[in-house]
């Protein structure tokens, strides 16, 4: 089955394309067009993230076993087992071939459609979510750098690889893309379906946002039933997406404070301490005795 996703050479060409187009634009015209250097951070980005899924700290031969004991640790916490959950809807090819395209090449193009969305509707909003996603996103990779196998690579789960039983598989296909396959924790599909709905109910005010809500849910089920992610790796995906937004709000909260000190304290830094040689010589005391006339 042909593939969607674009590998990491493509992206970097469009966002270096992208950037020098801004660039010239800006030399040649005198003009700022932040929608194409907005376009090019969010493919650099896309392009990192697609680089970085082939690097790891750790060998993949524990990836297996780092599993199971995420596996083990779901068990324990009492989180419905994947396994009965999938069972659910292996009767139904043509949902389960829906889901497998749906968390094949649904992801990036509707966090991508959000994010012009944003730009163009609610510019107040726009920025406070890129970094969102640009921080999440860095954070998820560093934790990728540890492999993990996903479910369907378990072995004695009796979860079924749905894109592999279908011919649908990212990762037997050789067009570039090098797809990891041991990047399970945590899902980055679900942290960006939940940051899609965070920017459409905050920024929104039409009923309608609260359906947004029902994104990441879905994306949810479908990592799930199609075998790729653990309930814990999209919880772990909501938790730093959370961590990410209290991270921002601290930050504004305090930035202008710190600002206002550091301003406050930059004129006593600038006097000239007493004593000092520096100091202006017309405002030198004068020579004891002696009276200064006026030229």
């Amino acid at each position: 089955m042909p593939h969607f996703m674009l590998s990491w050479q493509d992206a970097m060409a469009v966002a270096v394309c992208l950037a020098v187009a801004a660039a010239v634009i800006r030399v040649v015209w005198g003009r700022r067009i932040g929608v194409t250097a907005e376009a090019a951070l969010l493919f650099g980005l896309y392009g990192l993230w697609q680089f970085a899924g082939s690097f790891t700290v750790l060998s993949q031969a524990g990836a297996v076993s780092r599993g199971r004991w995420l596996w083990h640790l779901e068990r324990i916490g009492h989180l419905p087992s994947e396994t009965s959950v999938q069972r659910l809807f292996l009767p139904h090819p043509v949902l389960v071939q829906a889901f497998n395209l749906y968390y094949d090449i649904l992801h990036f193009p509707v966090l991508g459609a959000c994010l012009i969305w944003l730009y163009v509707r609610h510019r107040e909003s726009y920025p406070a979510i890129r970094n969102t996603v640009a921080l999440f996103t860095g954070a998820s990779l560093l934790i990728q750098l540890i492999p993990v196998a996903p479910p369907r690579l378990l072995p004695g789960t009796g979860l079924v690889d749905t894109a592999a039983r279908y011919g649908q598989s990212v990762y037997s296909w050789h067009g570039g893309f090098n797809a990891d396959e041991f990047s399970a924790m945590p899902s980055v599909h679900v942290g960006w379906a939940l940051i899609v709905a965070v920017a459409v109910i905050t920024a929104s005010h039409r009923r309608w946002r609260w359906l947004a809500a029902g994104y990441p849910a879905l994306t949810m089920l479908v990592v799930v039933v199609t075998a790729n992610h653990y309930w814990l790796d999209g919880i772990v995906a909501g938790l730093l997406v959370a961590l990410v937004l209290m991270a921002q709000r601290l930050f504004r909260a305090l930035w202008p404070r710190a600002l206002r000190r550091l301003r406050a304290l930059r004129p006593r830094a600038l006097r000239p301490r007493a004593g000092s040689r520096d100091r202006d010589p017309d405002l030198a005391d004068p020579v004891p005795g002696k009276v200064s006339t006026p030229s």
